[in-house]
């Protein structure tokens, strides 16, 4: 079993739980529940932004504890202020030393954040939409189409957009009209390894009209201007910022490094 299988078999637990412990009728009486959606896609495809969806995150299988001391507020106001298009917040506890807590302290930012989830069941959708969030992720190497279609379709319909991962050739086909967001992880997720040559091969092949995003294994300007050059719009960056003492001078340091 690999880490990727680990991971799913404890969230659909966990998912499980959580059904237990609060209803959906519940969550949808959350005030962040009916709040205006910020569209990522369209703070990407603003070329005044710099097109980095910058993440929080204190840990990984791969790492360990890459920032267990950071606070969520100052780091993502940081982000905010120091031009990011987007936040990333990983809400998997016992993996990545999230919580749904961090996205909920970072939503006092005015630019559109992403869920960083395993997600596999409806319910986690209506969780984000409470909680805050304005994008949910779909891992293609979790789910099957069918499942990409039905969660994306869900997502739609509470004003969520929904940012799809790639890795492998033979995830295309979970690319649907409800995923407008495209992402390409540079990082397999069941051996880690980063191959950003890989996917610049792949992103070729995405359909003209999907707003394409790079994601893990960027660590300079140089990784986004490539990637610029390839179509992409996103570039989603965490453990270059997060792994220093001060992930918030860090992020400034490398967006006026871009200019």
């Amino acid at each position: 079993m690999n880490i990727l299988d680990k991971i799913i078999a404890h969230k659909r637990i966990e998912v499980a739980e959580r059904k237990k412990a609060m209803s959906t009728a519940e969550l949808e009486k959350s005030p962040a529940f009916t709040r205006r959606v910020l569209s990522l896609k369209e703070f990407l495809l603003n070329d005044e932004k710099t097109g980095i969806i910058a993440e929080f995150k204190r840990k990984s299988p791969s790492k360990g504890v890459i920032n267990g001391n950071a606070d969520v507020v100052e780091v993502t106001s940081a982000y905010t202020k120091f031009g990011a298009s987007g936040l990333s917040v990983l809400t998997d506890t016992e993996f990545f030393g999230g919580s749904t807590e961090d996205l909920i302290k970072a939503r006092v930012n005015q630019i559109p954040i992403l869920r960083k989830e395993f997600i596999i069941d409806e319910y986690q959708i209506v969780e984000a939409r409470a909680m805050g969030a304005d994008v949910i992720l779909l891992i293609a190497a979790c789910l099957t189409p069918a499942d990409v279609k039905r969660l994306a379709t869900f997502a739609q319909s509470l004003q969520l957009e929904v940012l799809l991962e790639l890795h492998d050739e033979e995830e295309l086909g979970h690319i649907c009209d409800e995923t407008e967001l495209v992402g390409i992880n540079n990082r397999n997720l069941k051996t880690f390894v980063v191959d950003i040559e890989r996917s610049l091969a792949m992103a070729q092949r995405i359909p003209t009209g999907k707003v394409k995003v790079a994601e893990s294994g960027i660590s300079s300007v140089e990784n986004i201007r490539l990637f610029r050059d390839n179509g992409f719009r996103g570039f989603l960056i965490g453990e270059n910022f997060m792994k220093e003492p001060n992930p918030a001078k860090a992020f400034e340091q490398f967006v006026q490094s871009m200019y």
